[in-house]
C-alpha cells in the first residue's frame, strides 16, 4: 500500500526554483526531467519510506528526517522527508553539497542561496 503525499511550501518552493535554474541553464527538456525524477523518487518512497537514510540533525525542526537520492543524472539532490504509517511528507529537496544543517530549516532563497 502506498503513503498519501504531502509537499510543504518549502519543498515546493525549492522544486521551483530548481525547475526554473535548470529550465535557465540547461533548457526546458533538462528541467521537466528533473520533476519526472523527482515524481518518481516520491513514489518510490511513498511505496518504501524506510528506503531513505536517517539524518541526525540537532536542530528540533530536522529531527527524524530522513533522505533519498534523486536518480541520475540528479543524483546530487536529495528529497527530505518524514513519514508515519499513512503519510509521506516531503519536507525540502536540495543539492546535497550544501550546509545541509543550515540550510534545511531556512527558507528557499534565503541569504543568497541559489539552486545549481
Amino acid at each position: 500500500m502506498s503513503l498519501a503525499l504531502r509537499k510543504s511550501e518549502a519543498f515546493l518552493a525549492d522544486l521551483d526554483a530548481q525547475f526554473r535554474w535548470y529550465e535557465t541553464q540547461a533548457g526546458g527538456d533538462v528541467a521537466w526531467r528533473y520533476l519526472l525524477q523527482v515524481d518518481a523518487a516520491l513514489e518510490k518512497l511513498a511505496e518504501h519510506p524506510e528506503l531513505g537514510w536517517r539524518r541526525n540533525f540537532k536542530h528540533p525542526e530536522l529531527r527524524n528526517l530522513r533522505c533519498w537520492l534523486i536518480a541520475r543524472p540528479f543524483h546530487r539532490h536529495l528529497i527530505f522527508y518524514r513519514h508515519d504509517q499513512h503519510t509521506l511528507d516531503a519536507v525540502r529537496v536540495m543539492h546535497g553539497a550544501r550546509d545541509l544543517a543550515r540550510r534545511l530549516p531556512q527558507p528557499t532563497g534565503a541569504a543568497g542561496d541559489q539552486p545549481e
